[in-house]
This record gives structure tokens, sequence and C-alpha cells, in this order.
């Protein structure tokens, strides 16, 4: 279970992460400083291990940089809930072990601060009052959340094929 946090529509990677820190911080905890800072400047202080954000349309847009996804994970975000994702965020949430789960009807039903239980293996979202389905993750795609991002699981995969 996670408390969610919930923005609007088109959520820029430059609120998620400010650019200005882009190449200046790379360090866990003071990336999850600056999380979401030019957008909600209570999260970093209230967010905690296992919360969830719900967000609107093409959340994730705007540049490419990895930080965006990188600093919520940091900040011990467990999962994103959309009605949309921009392209490159959403394969860089995945890529970094953050799953990213494209849900309109939960998107937009799922109120700021609820409780929010995720099963990627089963698919489903829940809430106190509601249950939502989606297909559940792929095994592989499992595997690389599981692993922690995509750099630790092709690392075990070349392990494992090495040793076999």
């Amino acid at each position: 279970m996670g408390k969610v946090f919930k923005y609007g529509d088109n959520v820029n990677t430059d609120v998620i992460f400010p650019g200005k820190y882009t190449y200046s911080i790379d360090e866990p905890e003071e990336m999850a400083k600056h999380a979401m800072e030019d957008l909600d400047s209570d999260f970093a202080r209230s967010v905690e291990e296992g919360d969830i954000i719900v967000a609107g349309l093409n959340f994730g847009m705007g540049s490419s940089r990895e930080q965006a996804a990188i600093c919520l994970v940091y900040s011990g975000i467990k999962a994103i809930i959309a009605q949309s994702f921009a392209r490159i965020f959403f394969r860089n949430a995945i890529n970094n072990g953050l799953p990213a789960i494209i849900h309109s009807q939960a998107a937009n039903e799922i109120s700021d601060g609820d409780e929010v239980y995720v099963d990627l293996k089963k698919g489903f979202i829940k809430t106190k009052n509601k249950k939502f389905t989606f297909s559940p993750y792929p095994d592989r795609l499992l595997d690389i959340l599981n692993s922690g991002n995509l750099i630790n699981w092709v690392k075990k995969e070349l392990i494992q094929r090495n040793l076999d």
C-alpha cells in the first residue's frame, strides 16, 4: 500500500527533476530532495517508500533525461499510474525499475492521498473501495523491475549465461 500523489496532464520532465540539477547532482539522496520541486514543493518532504504517483495524460513529456525517472525511484515511489506517458519517459521508468501503468479509469478515479495497492504480476490496482484491472506485466519485464533496473538485469543474465 502506498499513498497517492496526484497530478494533472503534461507533467514535464523538467518539473519532475529540474534541468538545472541534471549534470550537477547524481547522489541518490540529493536527487530525491529535488524530485518534483518545481511542481510540488512539499513532495520531497512528504513522500515515503512505497508511495504512488497518479497522473493524467502525457506524464513525463519533454526531454529524454533518465534523471526524471531515477529521482522518483530514489524518492521511494513504487509506481506511476497515468492516463498516458511520454514514450521515452515510459521506457526510462521501466529501465530504471519504476513501474509505469497506463490506466485511464484508475487515473481519473483515484484521488490525492488515497491508499493504493498495485500488483503487477496479477494485473490490478486496488483502493479502499475499488479494484481496477490491467494486463499483467510479462515475466521478462517483472524480471527487469525485480532486478532494480535494466543494467542489473543484463549483468545477471550475462553471469547466468556464463555459468550455463
